[in-house]
């Protein structure tokens, strides 16, 4: 890595890794859950459920997050447990449907009815216990490991830093066509396949400035972005 690169991505960590930039973002959504007082199911169905909707324009996913909050009252693991859902096909998210938002609270209560967190759940099991997706193994599963990012990072300011039994330093990047386009750009992988290897290509490039905590790159990217689009 060049120095000036490296250099970059310290700066733009240091800078975006701050409250002020993500008012208006999924994780806004188990952070209001934490603010109000909510236990940690509800905060991990809020992450859930925000990590699921975390595609297309930021204004669009608050919205539709507001919405289920809405419907859930703001109690995610009251309306979870009680197997009461809206379930039909219209559509609360682009192409997700509350039948989709159904499957995903039943998949939860079972869940639940048997275990007290989400963090015991490794992203593969998670993939398919709690969203109800496939087995991919090369997957780079892009909401999982947002998700982990949220409840396992705990310096105390955007992350929650709840899940006290995952190690930071044992994150994935959030990878999506966007923070793809970002690293390649800055040189930080050469793969075409937006996979699992290349999320841990990235992460690894990371890990090389920040070994404990590999995902401050994730906003060194973020802040990457804002700059380029503002140039």
């Amino acid at each position: 890595m060049l120095p000036q690169t490296r250099q970059l991505l310290i700066d733009r960590a240091e800078k975006y890794n701050d409250p002020v930039w993500f008012a208006e973002d999924p994780i806004a959504f188990p952070r209001q859950i934490l603010e109000r007082g909510g236990s940690l199911q509800d905060i991990e169905i809020a992450a859930v459920f925000a990590a699921h909707f975390a595609w297309g324009r930021r204004a669009m996913i608050v919205r539709d997050c507001t919405r289920l909050m809405d419907e859930m009252q703001w109690r995610p693991a009251d309306y979870v447990m009680a197997g009461e859902w809206r379930d039909d096909d219209t559509s609360i998210h682009r192409t997700v449907k509350w039948s989709e938002v159904a499957r995903i609270c039943a998949n939860l209560r079972g869940f639940y009815l048997s275990q007290p967190s989400l963090e015991v759940l490794s992203p593969a099991q998670m993939r398919t216990r709690i969203y109800g997706q496939k087995e991919d193994p090369k997957a780079a599963n892009k909401k999982i490991n947002m998700l982990r990012r949220w409840m396992a990072r705990r310096d105390g300011k955007v992350d929650l830093g709840l899940w006290k039994n995952t190690d930071p330093a044992s994150l994935v990047i959030p990878l999506d066509v966007h923070v793809y386009n970002q690293a390649c750009e800055l040189g930080l992988t050469d793969r075409k396949a937006k996979d699992i290897t290349t999320a841990l290509q990235i992460t690894d490039v990371f890990r090389e400035i920040w070994p404990d905590d590999p995902l401050l790159g994730d906003f060194a990217l973020f802040g990457y972005g804002v700059t380029q689009r503002n140039a």
